[in-house]
């Protein structure tokens, strides 16, 4: 069994192989610079060496502080303070805790030569508390207005911190669960009502064959953007079992999933919530000042960045304006492409996950970035257009900076960049599934999955200690008890005892069932408290119980990086060998003691 590994930063070891130097000579402009070591100037000014700061506690001289164990636990470095860059003068603060970046395969830096990002909830974070709640309004108004649903569910209100990612929608049953990374169901509501154990074991546990847990009678929460579509289901759940006359026959837990998704999609067609984030980002997305000089220190050690998104030109443009600072709320940026100048490519309209396959035949078109015009191409050279059409090409200065492309597949990616090997690419993004798990699987990228989740629930994670070792006693002292009991009933059945000592033993097991009890309903109501401080209904999100969440073990399959924030990248060194920490088997933790 794999144990939970300690929250120490390390990373992943690649054997990229270099890149190829064949390439047309239309995309000599895109071909990657080549990698060089930062120069001395951006060390940090603190007394370690350079080889500290590399990852290795090697070659520290007499001179030279060593590390004490309290300077490298993760709970004690500062939660405030400037985020300055890594490549800057001043840099050379510890990193906070929910800051850090986490590894669970090794990563040397030194072998990427690209690094892209998505957008949406990666390069932009939305507010929760503004975009999500404008999502679940116009998802209610569009099952009134559009499918017919009553009046009544207009007066709702979203609460966007009830759901967490990693819950799995029962769209059979309306239920709501929390499973472990073994599948099994730890945590389950019925819309906004616990279902008791009993419940858990005979609807989940009570089966001949394991249920997989996956579509078409399941929905996956893995993204931010789903956790309303999901409080929707669940408030939809409690009004029909409450108010079954107010639905037409026909109408059961599946329909009303299916709408859910269908009024989501059509306020994403009539572009409703697109436009009002287009007039005020700030209101919507929040600002991250880091974005730039992250982009800029990655494009000055010779690597080449992209962006691919879903997202189409028009709105890209408008996100991408306000993330680099180019223009304040309430601003017309439209005409505004400066930008751009932080990538080599920007592919949107991507359709991911479907772009990470090869055989995806997508075509890929230019952007004109002006006019939002598509011009043909062929594999990224422009095709010599037909008639009397004449679209206005960019100004200079950002034709060479970077091209901006709709559709295509990661065939195209690969050549516009000359990418060689798929592992020389590093890819950040937020999606489980859209982002991480396609790319790593079908194509073998290198993955940062951005988990905004992660800096809270660290960070109660190092307040937790102290209920932590309660909870480990208590565990302890209930296996004793239990192994007494086992015991004493065996004597009884199996020994032969005269009248006192069978009732000596008989009065013995009494007292220790009695504290066995006691114990475990301690141990329960500690464990419940443990839970709660990270959230009141789905406790935390990497745990179920003792066991990683499904949620966390996605994350250890398929990241090969975890972090908060994807500008956490600007407080390392851009060529970091990132080393993971070590496994350890359960009868370790006794040996070692762990």
């Amino acid at each position: 069994m794999r144990m939970p590994k300690r929250p120490l930063v390390a990373a992943l070891y690649s054997s990229a192989s270099a890149a190829s130097s064949s390439s047309s000579t239309a995309l000599l402009l895109f071909r990657p610079r080549a990698p060089h070591r930062p120069p001395h100037r951006y060390l940090p000014r603190t007394g370690y060496s350079r080889s500290v700061w590399n990852g290795s506690m090697e070659g520290i001289g007499v001179d030279e502080k060593r590390p004490s164990a309290v300077d490298l636990d993760p709970c004690n470095a500062a939660d405030g303070g400037d985020r300055r860059i890594w490549s800057s003068r001043e840099w050379g603060q510890k990193i906070a805790t929910g800051k850090r970046i986490f590894c669970n395969r090794s990563l040397n830096m030194k072998n990427i030569i690209a690094v892209g990002f998505d957008m949406d909830y990666t390069m932009a974070q939305y507010k929760p508390e503004t975009f999500e709640s404008m999502a679940y309004d116009g998802t209610v108004k569009k099952l009134v207005y559009n499918l017919g649903y009553p009046h009544e569910i207009l007066e709702w209100t979203f609460d966007s911190k009830y759901m967490v990612r990693g819950l799995v929608l029962d769209k059979k049953r309306g239920n709501i669960l929390k499973m472990d990374r073994h599948k099994y169901v730890k945590v389950a509501y019925h819309g906004f009502r616990e279902m008791s154990k009993e419940e858990k074991v005979s609807t989940y546990g009570n089966t001949l064959v394991r249920d997989s847990f996956d579509e078409p009678d399941y929905a996956l929460i893995d993204t931010l953007f789903s956790l309303a579509e999901a409080y929707l289901f669940a408030q939809l759940v409690d009004f029909m079992d409450k108010n079954p006359a107010k639905f037409t026959s026909g109408v059961d837990y599946i329909r009303m999933y299916k709408d859910v998704r269908a009024a989501v999609d059509l306020c994403h067609r009539d572009g409703t919530l697109k436009q009002m984030v287009a007039k005020d980002p700030g209101r919507y997305i929040n600002e991250d000042l880091s974005i730039v000089p992250m982009l800029k220190m990655l494009r000055d050690s010779g690597r080449s960045t992209f962006l691919v998104t879903n997202s189409l030109w028009d709105y890209t443009n408008v996100v991408m304006n306000y993330l680099c600072g180019n223009c304040n709320s309430n601003c017309d940026s439209a005409g505004n492409y400066e930008w751009l100048q932080n990538f080599d490519v920007v592919i949107t309209g991507s359709s991911k996950p479907s772009f990470f396959h090869e055989e995806n035949r997508a075509n890929l078109f230019e952007v004109e970035s002006e006019t939002g015009m598509l011009l043909n191409t062929d594999n990224g050279t422009l095709v010599p257009q037909v008639g009397s059409t004449s679209p206005r090409l960019p100004p200079n200065h950002l034709k060479k900076a970077c091209r901006v492309f709709q559709g295509g597949n990661v065939a195209h990616l690969h050549k516009l960049l000359s990418i060689a090997s798929s592992s020389q690419v590093l890819y950040v993004g937020d999606h489980i599934y859209g982002d991480i798990l396609r790319s790593k699987k079908v194509l073998g990228w290198r993955t940062m999955l951005v988990v905004p989740e992660l800096e809270q629930e660290v960070e109660l994670l190092c307040r937790s200690r102290e209920m932590r070792k309660k909870l480990r006693q208590l565990r302890l002292e209930r296996d004793l008890v239990e192994d007494k009991i086992h015991h004493l009933k065996w004597s009884l059945k199996f020994d032969i005892l005269d009248a006192n000592e069978e009732q000596s033993l008989s009065s013995e097991l009494h007292k220790l069932e009695l504290q066995r009890e006691q114990v475990r309903c301690l141990h329960q109501d500690a464990q419940r408290e443990h839970h709660q401080k990270f959230h009141k209904v789905w406790g935390q999100l990497m745990k179920t119980g003792y066991q990683n969440s499904r949620f966390a073990h996605q994350v250890e399959r398929f990241a090969c990086l975890y972090t908060s924030q994807v500008t956490n990248l600007s407080l390392y060194s851009p060529d970091k060998y990132y080393r993971p920490s070590e496994d350890f088997m359960p009868h370790e933790f006794d040996i070692l003691g762990l």
